[in-house]
This record gives structure tokens, sequence and C-alpha cells, in this order.
């Protein structure tokens, strides 16, 4: 199948946003005054997505696609990885980034009745752990994951119709993390401090240019 016939989850920007009284650019992090109306946002997520052919969603900045956007942070580094031509998505090619994550896809009906109190955070993490294990091979070892916040930025073609949940997920030191398909991504690690270096942070793309600046 092509991959802009992949049937995904998307989100009507006017209810995700209430018709724009929560939008916001950048990241919305979930503490002080912003958890309460980044909680909205998320309650709006589950009570209004639905589906749409990704090829129509890719065009049309009426619907928003909720990305997981994870982080893996390792000691006082973080995996970066760099999108070769062999990769996808050509607008991305030679672009750094410090996300993890994808389009999601909704589960059959059937699938989310066998789950008890299945929510959006439920599909959330399903898709998630699908594009980690699709993407990196994570070393065995203990993990913890957190969402810390949204990420919107309208001023960039692609990110314009996407809304990133951004979540960090601290690995052990001793747990390696090697791509997948190395012909399309190449991966190794920083510190925070290599990224806000210019030439570094002038590479990143968008969304990694914005979360590094919260990490």
């Amino acid at each position: 199948m092509n991959k802009m016939d992949e049937i995904i989850v998307v989100v009507p920007r006017n209810e995700l946003f209430k018709n724009e009284k929560l939008a916001f650019q950048g990241t919305l992090l979930n503490d002080g005054e912003s958890v309460s109306q980044g909680m909205e946002i998320i309650n709006n997520m589950e009570n209004h997505y639905g589906t749409m052919r990704r090829g129509d969603a890719e065009v049309d900045v009426d619907f928003k696609q909720p990305i997981p956007y994870a982080v893996i942070r390792r000691g006082d580094k973080i995996f970066v990885y760099k999108r070769l031509a062999g990769g996808g998505e050509t607008r991305l090619h030679d672009k750094l980034s410090i996300g993890v994550g994808g389009h999601m896809n909704d589960m059959p009906e059937e699938e989310k009745a066998l789950i008890e109190d299945f929510s959006f955070y439920t599909l959330l993490t399903d898709n998630l752990e699908r594009e980690l294990s699709e993407e990196l091979e994570i070393g065995p070892g203990a993990r913890e994951t957190e969402i810390i916040g949204l990420i919107n930025d309208d001023s960039q073609e692609v990110s314009k119709v996407h809304i990133g949940v951004l979540v960090v997920i601290d690995i052990e030191e001793d747990v390696t993390v090697e791509v997948n398909e190395p012909e399309q991504l190449e991966g190794f690690w920083l510190s925070i401090a290599d990224l806000m270096k210019p030439e570094v942070h002038s590479k990143l793309e968008s969304w990694s240019q914005i979360a590094a600046e919260v990490l």
C-alpha cells in the first residue's frame, strides 16, 4: 500500500483548539498554568478524533495529525538521528531529529472492547511502541517514560498539519540504541549543550529545536 493511502488518526483543528482559544506555538509543558490547557487539548483529541487518508490529511490544514514524539535520554546525552536520502520523507532529508514517532492508526472497535479502561492514552502508547520497535533496536534494561507536554508549530510546511505529544524516555547508561534501517537513518548521541550549538541547532527539525530547548 502506498503510504499516502494509509488511514491515520486526525482531529479537526477547530475542535482540538476550541476555535483557536487553546492554540499555542512551541511547547505547552505539563507544569504550572499550562497543565489545564494541555489536558483540555488532550481531552479534545480523545473526544473528537477520527480517521482520514494520509495523503488528504497532509494537505488539509483544517485537521491536525497527533504524533507521539519520543526523546530518548541516556544520562546527559540525547539520541539523535539524521534522515538519509534513502528515507521516505523527502522534505526532511539531511535534517537532524531527536524525536522518534509517527502517524497514529486507530484500533478496530472489537480490539478496543477487549481493553479495560481504553482511552486515547492507550492508543497513543500502542502507536508509540510500534514506532519505536520499527525504527530502533533498544537493548534490554530499565526505562522510564513520561509525557512532558505538547508541541505545535504552524510556521512550517510539515508541522502545520501535525501536533506532537512530547515524551521523554530515560534509559540506563548501559542500554544500547541502534537504528533498524541504517540506509534511512544514522543514529548517534549528543549532549544538550551540543544540541544547542548554532551549527547543530540549525540542522534540527523544527520540533526537535523546540524540544531541545525545554529538556
